[in-house]
C-alpha cells in the first residue's frame, strides 16, 4: 500500500513542532504498513471546504495522478465534507490521522475486548459525521467512501444502539477485571503498570524485567492489549502490566473507547512512566506533557517512577542534562537501558520504595500440623524475615493489612 502524507501547518506554529508532527505521521503510516511515496505541506488557516487551499488541492490531485497512491493521509482532522471534496478532486481515498490510528488498532486487536474497543472508537468517530455521510451518499454513491457503503437514514440511530451495546459489554468485562484486581491485591500482589508515549521502549523494558517475549518493534502501537506478568522486587511479589502508548492530541472519543485499557494505569499502585532519553530534550518534554495531560486527573494517589530508557544511546553528560532539565515533569527518576539491563537494580529499588507499605509483626503459635500449614501460607503471602521453631513457632514477617489480620486470626484459632 502506497500513501501520500499531507499536513496543513498553522501559521502560528513553529518549525520544530511541525517537523515532529510530520515525523510522527510518517511513523504511524509505517506502522499501518504504508509506503510513503510523497509528502505535501501548506502553511495557512484551514479552508472550510478543502482544509487546504484549492490551489494546493489541485497540486495534490496532480501528485496523485503522477504517483497513483492507494491513499492520501492527512495529519489534520478532517470533516466529512472535506474528506468528500478532496476525494472527489483527487480521485483517491482520503483519511486523517485518527482514521489511520484506527486502522492500526484494528490490525493489532486480537482479543474480544480489544476488538470491541476498536469498534467503539470507530463508531464514536463516525457518529457526529453520520448525517453528513448519509447526505453525501444520497447525493452520489461513492464505493468505499469512509468505508461505509450505502446506508439508510437510520444509520445514526444504528450507531448509537451499537455504541450502547458495546459499552455495556465492556463494562461487564471491566467489572470482571476489577474483581480479578481485588483478588490479586488480597493475595498480596502489588500492581505495577508501564505507561508512556508510544515507541518509548515500554515493551522492550517489560520483556527484560519479566523475562518475556511480548511483541516489541521500533514501531508505534505495537502494544494494544495489556499484558500482565509477575515479578519479584526485593522479596515483594508484584504484577507488571504493559499498556498501549499515548500519542499527542488523542480525541476524547478514542480515550473513552480505551478507558478499560487506561484503567490498568489508573488503578495501579505504581506507574512506570517510560521516556526515550535518546530523543532531543524538547521532544521528551512535549511527550511527557502529553502523558501527564492524559493521566493527571486520575493519578493523584498513585506513585510515579519516571524511567529514562535507552541511555545506551546517549552520553552520561547528555543524560544528566536532560534529567536535570526535566526534573519538574519526571518524579522519582531512574536511568536504564532495556536493551542491556543497565540500571535494573536501581529501578527495582525505586519500585520497592514506592510500593504500598506492608505491616511487620512477630507472631507466635503452637508447633503443630496446623501451625506448619500457617507457616507455609505466610511464606506464600508475605515476606518472612526470621523464623524460630520450638514448642512454639515464632515468625517475623511483613505483609498487607488483610494478610496480617488473617494470620492473627488463624494463629488465635490454633492457640
Amino acid at each position: 500500500m502506497r500513501a501520500i502524507l499531507v499536513k496543513r501547518n498553522d501559521p502560528r506554529s513553529d518549525d520544530e513542532k511541525n517537523n515532529l508532527q510530520m515525523k510522527e505521521l510518517r511513523e504511524l503510516a509505517d506502522a499501518a504498513g504504508y509506503e510513503v511515496i510523497a509528502e505535501l505541506t501548506q502553511t495557512r488557516h484551514p479552508d472550510r471546504r478543502y482544509h487546504l487551499g484549492r490551489g494546493k488541492v489541485d497540486e495534490l490531485a496532480q501528485l496523485v495522478a503522477d504517483l497513483e497512491p492507494d491513499k492520501i493521509i492527512f495529519h489534520n482532522p478532517l470533516t466529512t465534507m472535506q474528506v468528500y471534496n478532496i476525494s472527489e478532486i483527487c480521485r483517491c481515498e482520503t483519511i486523517d490521522k485518527f482514521q489511520l490510528i484506527l486502522e492500526i488498532f484494528a490490525t493489532r486487536a486480537t482479543t474480544h475486548r480489544s476488538k470491541l474497543q476498536v469498534e467503539l472508537a470507530r463508531l464514536e468517530y463516525e457518529l457526529p459525521r453520520a448525517k453528513a455521510i448519509v447526505s453525501l451518499l444520497k447525493k452520489e454513491e461513492r464505493p468505499g467512501f469512509m468505508g461505509l457503503g450505502g446506508y439508510e437514514d437510520s444509520y445514526a440511530q444504528d450507531i448509537k444502539n451499537r455504541i450502547s451495546r458495546i459499552k455495556s459489554e465492556l463494562e461487564t468485562i471491566q467489572k470482571d477485571n476489577e474483581s480479578l484486581r481485588e483478588h490479586r491485591h488480597s493475595k498480596g500482589f502489588s500492581l505495577i503498570t508501564l505507561a508512556g508515549y508510544t515507541n518509548a521502549g515500554k515493551s522492550t523494558l517489560f520483556n527484560a524485567l519479566v523475562d518475556e517475549e511480548v511483541k516489541s518493534k521500533n514501531m508505534l502501537f505495537t502494544t494494544l492489549l495489556p499484558t500482565t506478568r509477575s515479578l519479584n522486587v526485593q522479596g515483594r511479589d508484584v504484577l507488571v502490566t504493559d499498556t498501549v502508548g499515548f500519542i499527542e492530541n488523542l480525541p476524547h472519543w478514542m480515550v473513552d473507547a480505551f478507558k478499560s485499557t487506561l484503567d490498568e494505569i489508573f488503578l495501579a499502585d505504581v506507574v512506570l512512566l517510560v521516556v526515550d532519553s535518546s530523543e532531543p530534550l524538547e521532544i521528551i518534554s512535549k511527550k511527557l506533557l502529553v502523558c501527564h495531560e492524559t493521566m493527571w486527573d486520575q493519578l493523584s494517589d498513585v506513585a510515579i517512577v519516571t524511567v529514562f530508557n535507552k541511555i545506551d544511546k546517549i552520553t552520561a553528560d547528555e543524560l544528566t542534562e536532560k534529567m536535570l532539565a526535566l526534573d519538574y515533569l519526571a518524579p522519582n527518576p531512574v536511568a536504564v537501558s532495556a536493551m542491556t539491563g543497565f540500571g535494573f537494580d536501581n529501578l527495582k529499588a525505586q519500585i520497592h520504595d514506592q510500593l504500598p507499605e506492608w505491616e511487620r509483626i512477630n507472631l507466635s503459635f503452637p508447633m503443630s500440623e496446623k501451625g506448619m500449614s500457617l507457616v507455609a501460607w505466610i511464606f506464600d503471602e508475605g515476606l518472612v524475615h526470621n523464623i524460630r521453631y520450638g514448642n512454639d513457632i515464632s515468625i517475623d514477617f511483613e505483609a498487607r493489612d488483610k494478610i496480617i489480620n488473617k494470620a492473627i486470626s488463624l494463629a488465635a484459632e490454633i492457640s
